[in-house]
């Protein structure tokens, strides 16, 4: 069964081009690293909660958007392994500036339960 890396995170609305860039290369490789397929979701229709939300949970600011992103990988061992490669490649390391705010990104990997 395969494995997802799971990603919510807010994006400054000035910088939707800067981040696409970004998470297109990264996409690039995170396959090159073993990844099946990489999804990038910049939301439009993310409510406000009342207890939780994703916009609480990433303290979305008035001018940032809710991304919500995932990567499926066709194993939990090939995810380690691409994970540590892609988090060691020289392109990742030489990525200073991000289009966004690290310290508010939500993360974590989870084994697939079901697939319609």
């Amino acid at each position: 069964m395969s494995y997802v890396d799971g990603f919510v995170l807010a994006v400054p609305n000035d910088n939707k081009e800067a981040y696409r860039k970004m998470a297109t290369e990264a996409a690039a490789l995170f396959k090159r690293h073993g990844a099946l397929s990489v999804v990038e979701c910049w939301g439009d229709d993310v409510p406000e909660g009342k207890v939780t939300s994703f916009t609480m949970a990433v303290k979305r600011a008035e001018n940032e958007s809710v991304v919500f992103s995932w990567v499926e990988w066709p194993s939990k061992a090939v995810r380690d392994t691409g994970m540590q490669a892609f988090m060691e490649d020289p392109i990742i390391k030489d990525m200073k500036d991000m289009p966004f705010d690290g310290q508010r990104m939500i993360f974590g990997g989870f084994t697939v339960l079901t697939r319609a």
